[in-house]
């Protein structure tokens, strides 16, 4: 047969069909459009109920950073105040691929074996796009997940340092008041946001790796002398005797660090969260880390000064915040921008108008806080 058929994608209209999205998108009723409305009584009374959906919307509030919802968290959290800083704070880090989400899943389980109520809050990068957690570790803590009596969060690190502090101290302390005794706050890696982290827990422990790399796994002294507990993470099969190994070189790394013989030393541990080798030990030293710090009054005077470094990230956040949004500072910004960039202003001259217009505001900016200062 000699049939010569046109084939059929070329009977076919090259207009896309519905099915392409060119149908109108149906009608809503504004009446039905339910937008979230943050009462800082209410959601306190949620949280203090256990309501899962009353934990993520209080911290929705905590992180959000329009300026309308600071206030009302700041009620929030002052209610919540009391029921707070009754939980084992720790603080967990690591170079990438060490395991750490996947320790905290296996640690996690077995403490809710034990009795506890855990919350993990875990920093990630935050895109530059969408302005949201970009790692997302709950898809690596699948088990854990899945517990009612387990609570986890991406808590994203925002455009500056100390976006880690706000967010994450906060979120922290709504978990705390829901009744969570054990808060872990999982870090990306081995970066500036361990500092931040540091600073809000009991307990730092630093996950390492056998053999990757030098002894030290191109981790910075700085996170070494801030780890309060160490364990060399896969400590199983073929790997468990390589790990041994450097643990017991990073027991001896850590008498480099200080010249002190009378301070006291990170235990150095090994521990697979696949098998679940070690886990028990780990979180005694954790445990007991923290007791040393209760007996000797070293706990409260730790978490003292965490309030006091707190306050101040807050004070820098929000500096940054009206400075960035400064209408006097926008007005001038480019004009700046482009002088500095063609030479014709250095940066410290430019540096010094730009303050120059974010003082001139400052009275319209704060004129209704009584307290501020710059009221008539």
């Amino acid at each position: 047969m000699n049939d010569e058929r046109a084939p059929l994608w070329a009977e076919s209209s090259p207009t896309p069909g519905r099915q392409y999205g060119d149908a109108p998108a149906p009608r809503r009723d504004p009446a039905q459009v339910r937008r979230p409305r943050f009462d800082p009584h209410e959601l306190a009374e949620q949280v203090l109920g256990g309501s899962r959906g009353g934990i993520a919307r209080a911290i929705t509030l905590v992180e959000s950073s329009r300026p309308a919802h600071h206030a009302i968290a700041a009620d929030l959290l002052r209610i919540l105040r009391p029921h707070t800083g009754k939980a084992t704070r720790v603080g967990i880090t690591g170079v990438p691929g060490a395991g750490k989400s996947t320790f905290i899943d296996a640690l996690g389980r077995r403490l809710i074996e034990q009795g506890h109520r855990i919350a993990v809050l875990a920093v990630d990068p935050t895109s530059a796009k969408t302005g949201g957690s970009i790692l997302g570790d709950r898809t690596r803590m699948g088990e854990l997940a899945q517990s009612d009596r387990a609570f986890i969060r991406p808590s994203p690190a925002g455009s500056h340092l100390g976006g880690v502090a706000r967010t994450t101290r906060e979120s922290m302390l709504v978990l705390e008041a829901a009744g969570y005794d054990v808060v872990l706050i999982e870090t990306v890696g081995v970066g500036q946001s361990e500092v931040a982290v540091s600073g809000m827990v009991d307990t730092f422990l630093l996950i390492a790796l056998a053999r990757a790399g030098d002894q030290l796994q191109g981790i910075k002294r700085g996170i070494l002398e801030m780890a309060d507990v160490i364990t060399v993470n896969k400590a199983d099969g073929d790997n468990e005797g390589e790990a041994r190994v450097t643990a017991r070189e990073l027991a001896i790394a850590m008498k480099l660090i200080t010249s002190d013989p009378k301070a006291p030393r990170p235990p150095v541990l090994t521990s697979s969260a696949l098998t679940g080798r070690g886990l028990d030990e780990v979180w005694q030293a954790i445990i007991d880390h923290r007791a040393a710090l209760e007996a000797s009054g070293q706990l409260e005077a730790r978490r003292a000064r965490q309030q006091r470094e707190w306050l101040w990230a807050l004070v820098r956040g929000e500096l940054e915040d009206a400075l960035r949004t400064s209408v006097a500072v926008n007005a001038v910004r480019v004009r700046l921008e482009g002088q500095v960039e063609d030479g014709e202003l250095s940066a410290l001259e430019a540096s010094d108008a730009i303050l120059a217009a974010f003082a001139s505001d400052l009275p319209q900016r704060w004129q209704h806080h009584p307290d501020s200062g710059f009221a008539g």
